[in-house]
């Protein structure tokens, strides 16, 4: 399972070649937002597509950039918020397949009792329930869950034996549970690393931080 990548595609490469991922026989469930942010979003995708047996969650970014891919038409937000990076990369078009790629993603993703998704659902809810402005966007659970963690009273928030979001960055190095709310958004986006991790052992894998394979270039 992977976390934010906003277009660090050097990030990316690290933590797919520290997990020793094989990219015919393991399956990869990607949390959303690979786009935005620094400048190799178009290159990201293009990894991203060689894995067999991947499975996308669309994030909110990728809302943003799908409907630029099929309107050419930005939201001034997106733009000041990495989508002027995404255009970027895309300067010698954009490859049907990436179109393609968001098209086909997952609201979220269920295997057993454990559901994938970007943003998160609200408390007591399942994911079938939630819309996807809440799927794409929310931040209930995770404030509540880490609010909880803090004050040692932890509790179940939610149907799910485990819920793995991205969306909401944590400063910690590394994943971490809050509750059952696993957070794997390890700020690729911002100055912190991408962190990949496997579902079933929890071992995890990072980047370098990502400003520093970026010298010179603004994040997010």
């Amino acid at each position: 399972m992977l976390g934010d990548i906003h277009g660090a595609y050097r990030a990316l490469k690290q933590v797919l070649e520290r997990s020793s991922f094989d990219y015919e026989a393991d399956r990869l469930i990607c949390l959303g937002d690979v786009v935005d942010g620094w400048p190799e979003t178009k290159e990201s995708i293009d990894e991203l597509l060689k894995i067999q047996n991947l499975v996308y969650i669309m994030g909110n970014h990728d809302v943003w950039a799908l409907q630029w891919m099929e309107t050419r038409e930005g939201a001034e937000i997106w733009l000041d918020q990495g989508g002027r990076a995404t255009c970027d990369s895309y300067a010698d078009g954009i490859p049907a397949n990436h179109v393609t790629f968001f098209q086909k993603a997952h609201d979220y993703f269920l295997d057993n009792d454990r559901l994938f998704v970007h943003a998160g659902i609200l408390p007591g809810l399942t994911a079938e329930e939630c819309s996807r402005e809440i799927l794409y966007w929310d931040r209930s659970l995770v404030r509540m869950a880490m609010d909880l963690q803090k004050k040692e009273t932890p509790r179940q928030l939610t149907p799910y034996n485990e819920v793995f979001v991205g969306h909401t960055p944590i400063s910690s190095p590394h994943p971490m549970k809050y509750c059952e709310v696993w957070m794997i958004d390890t700020g690729a986006a911002w100055s912190g690393v991408l962190s990949i991790m496997n579902v079933d052992s929890k071992e995890w894998f990072t980047s370098d931080i990502v400003k520093d394979l970026y010298p010179g270039v603004k994040g997010r």
